[in-house]
């Protein structure tokens, strides 16, 4: 289930964090990877580190443009995507009744249009290359659970589920599934910025946001790791059927359950 020799797989946000990790654990098992991020020079030097199986792309995933020559070029360079994570995000952090407009608007430009787009692109090449495939967007916790301050957020990656399920029905009779990976709180550059404004927004210290807000409800006080989030997206990119189709697995260390 972890060889992905011989196949194509491409991962948005993967300059760093999430989807870096993602990309890393897919090339050493094999697969050709296409390194997609807004911030096109660190894309092709995380994709230089990979080796000769790698490109980078500069890919806002906001962008119907740079989606669609993304994914060309992909085609043109490693082959057809087998497997797609959408993963590229930001967060936003505001009380609703503060929140500008085109905050709401980019934050779900980001998370939903760029699923949307990615998807579009992936399943168009993966229905014409006729070997089914793997589409994996990156939800949250947050995908099953409201916390104060994150109304795009939680929001987006709410609809994130709708999208899943609907490409896992469409892509059923292609041998495509969709999934969806929640992770909880994982200590990347995106968490860390959001420690000092949560600290600010509830007027509490930095470590008690840490202790009582991102981990109070896990069953351990730890945060999720870059490898839980990378192992999960391996194993649902090497799943051979469509049993596990349609689905969110929740990586939190039990801060939701469901």
């Amino acid at each position: 289930m972890q060889d992905l020799n011989g196949k194509v797989a491409l991962v948005t946000g993967a300059a760093s964090g999430i989807g870096r990790a993602i990309a890393e654990a897919y090339a050493k098992a094999g697969a050709k990877v296409a390194i997609a991020d807004i911030a096109a020079e660190k894309a092709t030097a995380a994709a230089h580190a990979l080796g000769p199986n790698a490109i980078g792309l500069a890919m806002d995933v906001t962008d119907e443009a740079q989606v669609e020559e993304g994914f060309a070029r992909t085609q043109r360079d490693l082959g057809p995507v087998d497997i797609l994570v959408s993963n590229a995000g930001i967060q936003v952090i505001a009380p609703l009744v503060d929140l500008a407009y085109a905050d709401w608007k980019r934050m779900l430009a980001i998370h939903m249009d760029g699923a949307f787009l990615t998807s579009r692109a992936a399943m168009r090449q993966m229905i014409q290359a006729g070997r089914g495939g793997s589409i994996i967007l990156m939800g949250s916790a947050h995908s099953h659970v409201a916390s104060k301050f994150k109304a795009p957020y939680v929001s987006a990656k709410h609809g994130l589920l709708g999208l899943a399920r609907v490409i896992a029905k469409e892509g059923a009779s292609h041998g495509i599934r969709a999934n969806v990976i929640c992770p909880g709180f994982v200590r990347t550059p995106l968490v860390e910025k959001q420690i000092p404004e949560q600290a600010r927004e509830l007027g509490i210290s930095e470590e008690e946001v840490v202790r009582n807000v991102m981990l109070r409800d896990t069953v351990d006080g730890k945060f999720t790791t870059l490898e839980d989030i990378a192992d999960t997206a391996l194993f649902l990119a090497g799943f051979g059927s469509n049993a596990l189709t349609g689905q969110s697995l929740l990586v939190s260390h039990g801060w939701h359950m469901h």
